[in-house]
Protein backbone atom coordinates (compact mmCIF):
# COMPACT_ATOMS: atom_id res chain seq x y z
CA UNK A 1 0.00 0.00 0.00
CA UNK A 2 1.45 3.35 -1.01
CA UNK A 3 1.31 6.46 1.14
CA UNK A 4 -1.13 8.02 -1.33
CA UNK A 5 -3.57 5.13 -0.92
CA UNK A 6 -3.23 5.32 2.85
CA UNK A 7 -3.83 9.06 2.74
CA UNK A 8 -6.97 8.53 0.66
CA UNK A 9 -8.35 6.09 3.22
CA UNK A 10 -7.50 8.28 6.21
CA UNK A 11 -8.71 11.46 4.51
CA UNK A 12 -12.28 10.97 5.70
CA UNK A 13 -11.10 10.40 9.27
CA UNK A 14 -9.01 13.58 9.19
CA UNK A 15 -11.91 15.58 7.74
CA UNK A 16 -14.54 14.42 10.24
CA UNK A 17 -12.23 14.68 13.25
CA UNK A 18 -11.06 18.14 12.20
CA UNK A 19 -14.63 19.28 11.58
CA UNK A 20 -15.75 18.16 15.04
CA UNK A 21 -12.79 19.87 16.73
CA UNK A 22 -13.39 23.05 14.72
CA UNK A 23 -17.10 23.16 15.62
CA UNK A 24 -16.25 22.57 19.29
CA UNK A 25 -13.71 25.38 19.18
CA UNK A 26 -16.14 27.78 17.55
CA UNK A 27 -18.74 26.91 20.19
CA UNK A 28 -16.24 27.66 22.96
CA UNK A 29 -15.19 30.91 21.28
CA UNK A 30 -18.67 32.35 21.81
CA UNK A 31 -17.96 32.72 25.54
CA UNK A 32 -15.71 35.68 26.33
CA UNK A 33 -13.72 33.83 29.00
CA UNK A 34 -12.96 30.91 26.62
CA UNK A 35 -12.38 32.94 23.45
CA UNK A 36 -8.64 32.24 23.06
CA UNK A 37 -9.02 28.50 23.72
CA UNK A 38 -11.95 28.29 21.31
CA UNK A 39 -10.11 30.07 18.51
CA UNK A 40 -7.06 27.89 19.05
CA UNK A 41 -9.17 24.73 18.83
CA UNK A 42 -10.92 26.03 15.71
CA UNK A 43 -7.58 26.65 13.99
CA UNK A 44 -6.29 23.24 15.10
CA UNK A 45 -9.44 21.54 13.77
CA UNK A 46 -9.10 23.30 10.44
CA UNK A 47 -5.45 22.24 10.21
CA UNK A 48 -6.38 18.61 10.95
CA UNK A 49 -9.15 18.65 8.33
CA UNK A 50 -6.82 20.19 5.73
CA UNK A 51 -3.91 17.82 6.43
CA UNK A 52 -4.49 15.43 3.47
CA UNK A 53 -4.66 18.30 1.00
CA UNK A 54 -1.68 20.11 2.53
CA UNK A 55 0.48 16.98 2.41
CA UNK A 56 -0.12 16.72 -1.32
CA UNK A 57 0.27 20.46 -1.86
CA UNK A 58 3.69 20.60 -0.19
CA UNK A 59 4.88 17.43 -1.92
CA UNK A 60 5.14 15.19 1.15
CA UNK A 61 2.90 12.59 -0.53
CA UNK A 62 3.13 12.14 -4.28
CA UNK A 63 -0.17 11.26 -5.98
CA UNK A 64 -0.23 8.26 -8.28
CA UNK A 65 -0.39 9.36 -11.93
CA UNK A 66 -3.60 8.35 -13.65
CA UNK A 67 -3.28 5.93 -16.54
CA UNK A 68 -4.72 6.38 -20.00
CA UNK A 69 -8.44 5.80 -20.43
CA UNK A 70 -9.25 2.42 -22.02
CA UNK A 71 -10.94 2.59 -25.43
CA UNK A 72 -14.71 2.36 -25.39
Amino acid sequence: MTTFELLQMLGYVFNILGLLICIGGLTLARRPERRVLGRTLAILGFAIAATPMLLQLFGVVQPIPAGAMPPS
